[in-house]
């Protein structure tokens, strides 16, 4: 055990190198190399809520030479954080950015109605803008993806109802323009504005319409519909005017400007356009031309990728220390119980009818998980809750794992008890003592890295994460929402006795833990895997929401792309602390809390 030690000595020194490095360069990047002051901030909005937001600050602006300023915003679920490309791109081009936490989200404040208050945010960040005395109030703009443009929209109409103009330029990412007015005649809601839209060809909420016969015409028909032909129009009726298209600069000259439409379309899916470089040199030409950058750099120069690359460092980071801290816990006088005799090995391979019942599990809870996710996640979903996701996530969580358990006692009882199995003897059953003091452990694991968490974010204003994938800090409010934590905890904790105490053996060798861990994410690879090879086929969806009143599958089946990585991830990781401890509780209480948390940390929570 000696070497056992030993290596987790030397991971621990990785992970936290590793977790300092993210750090470090995300910081470098966020801030252009100290070109640009970077802070958090929260503010009273007029409207009587707090926000919260990433101000960005070139140093070329100043009170004697104010810059142009843009408010971005992120979509729907998320957080400013996941607006990292828009402010680094555009801070690095001398743009002051506002990043705002929507109301309901982040570190915002949960408002008593999300749907009247939900729209403010980035006209409350426009307002803030306005004051700064390094911003120059003619040439502000407007931009955020899905949700975060819906709020745009918002800002506009807000704006034109107010006595003194403030926006200029208005980027709509992945969510459909105004060409209405209140009366549903066709009109121009942003008047002398410059407008553009991010319009993904396979966007699975957006760009939709109707065919003579009412079917449902999704996304690659957008160029054709009255929405896209009246906004490129300035709001004239489509039935008489010219049809425009796609990447064309459209100018017309409105309360005496001459001013931009253009529709910009990528071919890719909604949540990849704000991870998409295609798509960021879309917003960087835009507000370059409309608002005129105080740094000029070529479009497709983009550096946020870095900052991804590293934020994804702090997420291996992560990983391997909690793989090696709780290792190392092990090894304390308090924790010594704890400590296998020797590093647990896998038992040996089976006879034929046990490698069909190893198949047959792995299979059958796969097969579980992928079938039952979209109606249990709707159900959560649409329950009466402060978080519909956390709720719907954690419900499918709980019954994959009823349903692992009913697996293990059917194994069990119909082939391991007539051959040998011991429960003790492989950790499924342990003192009450052990168990209590296994938990105990695992709180400490998981509240000294969540402590690592909270300093990046203290000193260098990163987190970890990847694309929709986040581990990060959090205001004291969002710990009312811990029991939805509970949910994940059948799962992950019976995920964990399977991998380890159940199906530990020689089939495929080295690889066993790799095939458990990729059976385990199963539901979350092939369900995407549909949803798209037919909507990339057919241009329809597998499921696609057919009203605004029906279930949001579209929603649920993207909720799965973070699930990946974590179902591999933890599974793997509970593998690597059984290795030491030949105990299953551990990893599974560890990482039921850290999905749990991460589950609470990046959605809407809506006031209850």
């Amino acid at each position: 055990m000696e070497r056992v030690r030993k290596t987790a000595k030397l991971g621990l020194c990785i992970s936290l190198a590793l977790m300092l490095l993210c750090g470090i360069v995300v910081s470098a990047v966020q801030t252009s190399g100290g070109q640009v002051t970077m802070k958090e901030l929260t503010f009273e909005t007029d409207s009587g809520y707090t926000m919260s937001a990433y101000l960005l600050v070139p140093k070329t602006a100043t009170a004697e030479t104010p810059a142009p300023a843009i408010v971005t915003s992120h979509g729907y679920l998320n957080n400013k954080e996941m607006a990292d490309a828009n402010y680094v791109e555009l801070a690095r081009r001398g743009f002051v950015v506002l990043s705002v936490d929507q109301p309901d989200h982040g570190d915002s404040e949960v408002t008593p109605n999300f749907f009247i208050l939900a729209p403010d945010g980035v006209y409350q960040g426009v307002l803030a803008l306005s004051r700064m005395p390094f911003v120059d109030n003619s040439r502000i703009g407007v931009t955020g993806h899905s949700m975060g443009s819906w709020s745009v929209n918002a800002a506009v109409q807000a704006d034109n109802a107010s006595d003194t103009r403030l926006i200029a330029a208005a980027l709509i990412h992945c969510n459909d323009p105004l060409y209405q007015d209140e009366t549903g005649q066709f009109a121009n809601p942003y008047g002398s504005r410059d407008v553009g839209v991010v319009s993904a060809v396979y966007d699975e909420f957006f760009g939709t319409s109707r065919d003579e016969n009412g079917g449902l015409l999704s996304s690659p028909y957008f160029m054709q519909t009255d929405t896209a032909q009246s906004f490129l129009n300035f709001g004239a009726d489509p039935a008489g005017a010219e049809v425009r298209s796609e990447y064309t600069e459209y100018w017309q000259e409105v309360e005496g400007k001459n001013t931009l439409r253009i529709i910009y379309r990528p071919p890719i899916i909604h949540p990849w356009s704000h991870f998409s470089a295609r798509s960021e040199s879309y917003i960087i030409d835009f507000f370059d031309k409309t608002l005129g950058s105080v740094n000029p750099i070529d479009p497709n120069n983009q550096v946020w990728q870095w900052k991804e690359a590293f934020n994804f460092v702090g997420v291996i980071g992560f990983a391997l220390f909690l793989c090696s801290f709780a290792t190392l816990l092990v090894f304390t006088p308090l924790f010594a119980p704890l400590r296998a005799a020797e590093p647990v090995q896998p038992m040996e391979k089976p006879d034929k009818a046990g490698q069909l019942w190893f198949w047959l599990s792995l299979a059958a809870g796969a097969l579980f998980g992928s079938v039952a996710y979209l109606s249990l996640v709707n159900l959560g979903n649409s329950m009466s809750v402060a978080q519909g996701e956390a709720m719907g996530l954690g419900l499918w969580s709980a019954c994959c794992g009823l349903f692992s358990i009913l697996s293990m006692l059917a194994y069990y009882y119909g082939y391991g008890r007539k051959h040998g199995f011991d429960l003790a003897g492989r950790g499924v059953v342990m003192p009450l003592k052990k168990l209590g003091l296994s938990a105990l452990l695992a709180l400490i694991v998981v509240a000294v890295a969540y402590g690592i968490v909270f300093a990046v974010d203290y000193f260098f204003l990163a987190d970890f994460r990847l694309w929709t994938l986040a581990i990060k800090a959090f205001e004291a409010p969002i710990l009312r929402y811990l029991p939805y934590i509970l949910l994940f905890f059948p799962y992950y904790i019976a995920n964990s006795v399977a991998v380890n105490c159940f199906n530990d053996n020689r089939i495929g060798g080295r690889l066993n833990g790799v095939i458990c861990a990729v059976f385990s994410a199963v539901p979350a690879l092939v369900l995407p895997w549909i949803q798209y090879g037919v909507y990339y086929s057919t241009n329809h969806m597998m499921w696609p929401q057919a009203t605004m009143d029906s279930p949001n599958y579209p929603m649920f089946v993207l909720w799965l792309f973070p699930i990946v990585l974590i179902l591999i991830g933890s599974t793997l990781i509970s593998r690597a602390v059984y290795r030491s401890t030949k105990n299953p509780y551990i990893a599974g209480l560890a990482n039921a809390v850290i999905v749990g948390l991460m589950t609470i940390t990046n959605t809407c929570t809506v006031f209850t």
